[in-house]
């Protein structure tokens, strides 16, 4: 899927919307738990519920690696699931993957040959031919960490050196290695304000923006920095959707959810012409 076509999914459903499936076993509804892969359901009924107000899908990898086999299988077949039923939708393996060239290689392969996900999120702190492995395979995308939510951000990305922060270093040097058809960058929504300096270098490039709902982050905030001529935008939404109501009608409530920030998506689309 390249840039136009993701661009098409985001007018046609006017959203931009990314459902972020961090299905951790502890916190799933009762009503799943004699399934016999109850990851597997609850997956399945949450993008069964939303799948008509997202563009993409963002399985965090930490909370399937953790069960081991079982996990990685229900990893795989949640992937198939989108594949076989929705296969207009997005799907990010988030993994934040980066080393040396040869175990990239294999990182790649993991995720783009055994589960065929559009893209992956990588930490480019290793350089280049840590992150050029996945930029091998065409139609394929990698997402690069560069300016995150979390508090721990502060600790190195806004670190400053004659004029320049970190983050935008990053970004200056990692937007060279690829282009707008197979490079996004991950920018965090709870300093939205920041979008609009990593727009002055990244200006035609995809972000993923983790941090609206459970974090704070503003919706509006994020369209005002960060939307482009193209959208240029896939906001992530996680623990706000899909652990929104803990009952057996916890599909109802996500797809409840998702339609919420699909219609507040779709005025800003609206505003800027877009739709």
């Amino acid at each position: 899927m390249d840039h136009s076509r993701l661009f098409s999914n985001i007018v046609r459903k006017k959203s931009f919307l990314c459902v972020g499936l961090d299905s951790e076993y502890g916190k799933l509804p009762g009503s799943v738990l004699n399934a016999a892969d109850p990851v597997l359901e609850f997956n399945r009924r949450i993008i069964d519920a939303t799948h008509e107000y997202a563009v993409a899908y963002k399985p965090n990898v930490a909370f399937y690696e953790s069960a081991g086999a079982e996990g990685w299988l229900a990893l795989q077949e949640t992937v198939k699931y989108i594949r076989t039923n929705y296969p207009d939708i997005f799907v990010i393996a988030d993994a934040k993957r980066g080393d040396i060239g040869n175990t990239s290689k294999m990182y790649a392969k993991a995720f783009f040959e055994n589960m065929d996900c559009d893209a992956v999120t990588v930490a480019p702190y290793m350089g280049e031919d840590s992150v050029t492995p996945f930029l091998s395979y065409s139609g394929k995308w990698i997402i690069v960490l560069a300016l995150t939510s979390n508090r721990g951000a502060d600790d190195f990305q806004y670190h400053n050196q004659n004029g320049t922060r970190l983050f935008e270093h990053v970004l200056d040097v990692s937007r060279k290695w690829g282009s707008i058809d197979n490079t996004m960058f991950v920018a965090g929504a709870t300093r939205a304000e920041m979008l609009g300096d990593i727009r002055k270098i990244v200006p035609g490039h995809f972000l993923l923006v983790p941090g609206v709902g459970a974090q704070g982050g503003s919706l509006r905030e994020v369209a005002e920095y960060g939307m482009n001529d193209k959208c240029g935008l896939l906001v992530n939404s996680s623990r706000g959707i899909i652990f929104a109501d803990s009952s057996g009608n916890f599909d109802r409530t996500a797809a409840a959810k998702a339609r919420e920030m699909q219609e507040e998506m779709a005025q800003y689309l609206s505003e800027r012409g877009l739709v």
